[in-house]
């Protein structure tokens, strides 16, 4: 059996994170940019990172927003200030990612992320066409609902890919989830962010950096892989 495509997850698993206060202050700026200055820390933190359709509704009504408006502008300046991070370089591709160019698969991405900034990183570091489609959130209300664990975007993906029996590599519960959801085997990649993380689901497989797919039953190479000494354990910036 060797898998018919391949779907990675994108921050934490093919470029690194931001920092939490990056996203911060691009909430507070969101809030700003809706006319309000000093928002509840509460609400900033719920507009921060993970909004769920339940904070988004009460920091409308708190504040009188439109719902799509407010998130329109939470999703424009949290992309902003990311692609703003790439290119200072605090955001780069894992050292690991030439593992990507060894896979003999077609391949894809499922973010929850912004389209806006999982289409800036391909660009950025010139690597959109290694996949042949690419997922984010559009920046609508309704693409709370649509994110991982919800297997929408990831049935999107399998669609273009033409793709059944697909690996999905992910660093978090619910990437783990969404594959599971959608019938898929997954890989959880277990990077130094992820050291302390306790699993409530248990994944078909575990690695620690990209490198260790290349030893799953399945996966096809298409090149030499790298050198696991010039590789394992990077975690980028």
């Amino acid at each position: 059996m060797v898998y018919d495509a391949i779907i990675f997850d994108n921050d934490g698993v093919l470029v690194s994170l931001v920092e939490f206060t990056v996203l911060e202050r691009a909430a507070r700026e969101a809030f700003a940019d809706c006319g309000v200055d000093d928002p509840r820390e509460d609400h900033v933190d719920a507009m921060t990172f993970g909004v769920t359709p339940e904070s988004l509704t009460t920091v409308a009504d708190t504040y009188g927003f439109d719902p799509e408006t407010f998130f329109a502008a939470r999703d424009r300046i949290a992309s902003r200030a990311q692609q703003d991070e790439i290119r200072a370089g605090r955001k780069a591709l894992y050292d690991d990612f030439d593992t990507v160019r060894s896979l003999d698969h077609p391949l894809g991405i499922v973010s929850s992320n912004q389209q806006a900034t999982v289409d800036f990183v391909l660009s950025h570091f010139g690597v959109t066409d290694l996949f042949e489609t690419a997922y984010g959130r559009e920046p609508i209300p309704e693409s709370v609902t649509r994110k991982k664990p919800s297997t929408h975007y990831v049935d999107k993906a399998l669609a273009d890919l033409d793709a059944e029996n697909a690996l999905f590599v992910g660093d978090s519960a619910t990437d783990v989830l969404a594959a599971h959801n959608a019938g898929l085997d997954s890989v959880f990649i277990r990077r130094e962010h992820r050291a302390d993380y306790l699993l409530d689901v248990e994944p078909t497989y575990e690695i620690e950096t990209l490198t260790g797919l290349l030893d799953i039953d399945g996966v096809a190479v298409t090149d030499p892989a790298p050198q696991s000494s010039a590789f394992d354990g990077g975690t980028g910036a």
